[in-house]
């Protein structure tokens, strides 16, 4: 006997991976380029911005890494005006989709920039998602790009660059 499918929860999407989102939780996502090209540096601060066009609308950005092939960010998806949360598919595609047209715009090229699929993982009540960040911004440092967290160009904390160097 076929067993029925299941049903993702309201607020969730399946790809290959389930991705599961709660109201008011923040999620610690994760996204890589196609075929891990190495994303050019000229175009890092563009992906950076389109992760803070949404910040205090959709979602609360509380930081960003953008790493040679992959970028890091944690956010806590925020109410919409019926009430119900919005959802990391609609986030996670306008993100990736801007900034694909930005990068190649910027590029002079075409293609694919992401790969279709991104891991996230919804952060335990005793996971603080400062404390999250501040190891995801030590990415860097553990990879030998920099010496000190504060010498890589391509990152952004809510609490310490803030809504003045978007």
């Amino acid at each position: 006997m076929k067993r029925p499918s299941a049903k993702p929860a309201k607020g969730s999407y399946r790809r290959r991976l389930p991705h599961i989102q709660r109201e008011g939780k923040a999620v610690f996502i994760t996204f890589s380029t196609y075929k891990r090209w190495t994303l050019p540096e000229s175009v890092r601060r563009l992906v950076i911005r389109h992760c803070l066009h949404e910040h205090e609308k959709k979602y609360f950005l509380h930081g960003v890494v953008v790493m040679p092939d992959h970028v890091h960010m944690i956010i806590t998806p925020l109410s919409d005006d019926e009430g119900g949360t919005y959802g990391l598919a609609e986030i996670m595609q306008r993100i990736k989709g801007a900034s694909a047209r930005s990068i190649n715009k910027a590029l002079g090229r075409e293609g694919k920039v992401w790969q279709k699929e991104s891991f996230d993982r919804i952060l335990r009540s005793h996971e603080y998602a400062e404390a999250k960040v501040e190891y995801l911004c030590q990415n860097p440092v553990r990879k030998g790009l920099v010496k000190k967290t504060d010498d890589y160009k391509w990152l952004w904390r809510a609490w310490v660059e803030g809504e003045n160097k978007k």
